[in-house]
């Protein structure tokens, strides 16, 4: 039995062949978080962009959420670990790469592990997710792989709300800050986004929601990708992460971000079971087995603290 954002009109022009495959993706579906399960591969750990609650651990194995993950893989080693996992989880329906660093900043490491994975099983349903700063250069290149679902991380369609979010960026060998660097990778993501929804590719957008930032904004967010063609979107609360600038505010109240999926949902289908996955995570939504696949040395690992390298692009 589909959910009900298959019954929205945004599907009308949606081809059956990719509502199957989201029939079958936790996280675009509500009702497949309850069958399938997911596999995140970390090959991905340059980052080209500097969000202020981010900070690039990955190497903590006892930490959940996103940018974190007990180790980084080669596409080489990311396609056989895909087939161990396959073998010991038989729901398993998605591999998604979402960093620890981003997608797009380490796209000849994506592709290459999207290949090899597609030549063992062209049944799997693949997700990207990204910053959306390299989308306008490398959509094209997604839509080639026939990649359906991309997630795309928006804030604000605000530049200067952007300029108190993100530090800086890496884009074309420069490094830009400010209302400048927020300028850049919001004309980016919007291009992108609008690119992938007129090629047939569903989008999710992930929105932190970040009180006394952005918490006031949000709606003009939906409202904005709405327009561009985005199937989806996901209120996510602020995870504060030690060493990251915001590491001291608080973490979004459940009331506050309940409120606003409410008031956003009048406009598009809102995401509302996300668990805010680690980069490796593996199983179902609710269940996360990544230690049960971890290789010997990864699973005697503490926390080391060591960092991603940002990538000039």
């Amino acid at each position: 039995m589909p959910c009900s954002c298959f019954q929205s009109p945004v599907t009308k022009k949606i081809p059956r062949e990719t509502l199957e495959k989201t029939e079958r993706h936790p996280c675009y579906s509500f009702g497949a978080h309850h069958k399938f399960a997911r596999m995140h591969l970390p090959v991905a750990p340059q980052c080209n962009i500097s969000c202020n609650y981010c900070n690039r651990k990955y190497d903590c194995t006892n930490e959940s959420r996103p940018g974190v993950t007990s180790e980084v893989l080669s596409p080489v080693a990311a396609g056989s670990k895909f087939i161990r996992v396959r073998e010991k989880i038989p729901n398993l329906s998605v591999v998604g790469i979402a960093g620890p660093g981003d997608a797009l900043a380490n796209w000849p490491e994506t592709r290459k592990t999207i290949e090899l994975i597609q030549a063992s099983d062209p049944e799997v349903v693949f997700c990207l997710s990204t910053n959306g700063l390299m989308l306008p250069a490398y959509a094209p290149e997604i839509v080639e792989l026939g990649i359906k679902h991309v997630t795309v991380t928006v804030n604000c369609v605000d530049p200067e709300i952007g300029s108190k979010i993100y530090r800086h960026v890496f884009y074309q060998g420069r490094k830009y800050k400010g209302i400048e660097a927020a300028r850049i990778l919001l004309e980016n993501q919007l291009a992108g986004i609008t690119y992938l929804a007129r090629h047939g590719v569903l989008v999710k957008v992930n929105i932190v929601m970040m009180i006394g930032v952005n918490d006031g904004h949000i709606q003009a967010v939906v409202k904005r990708v709405k327009e561009l063609g985005a199937f989806i979107t996901n209120i996510m609360p602020l995870i504060p992460a030690q060493g990251s600038v915001f590491e001291n505010f608080s973490q979004t109240p459940v009331k506050a971000l309940n409120e606003m999926r409410d008031l956003c949902q009048e406009e598009l289908q809102q995401m509302r079971h996300c668990q805010q996955c680690r980069a490796d995570a593996i199983g179902m939504l609710y269940d996360d087995r990544s230690p049960e696949f971890r290789s010997p040395v990864e699973k005697g690992r503490t926390c080391a603290g060591k960092e991603l390298k940002e990538k000039a692009v």
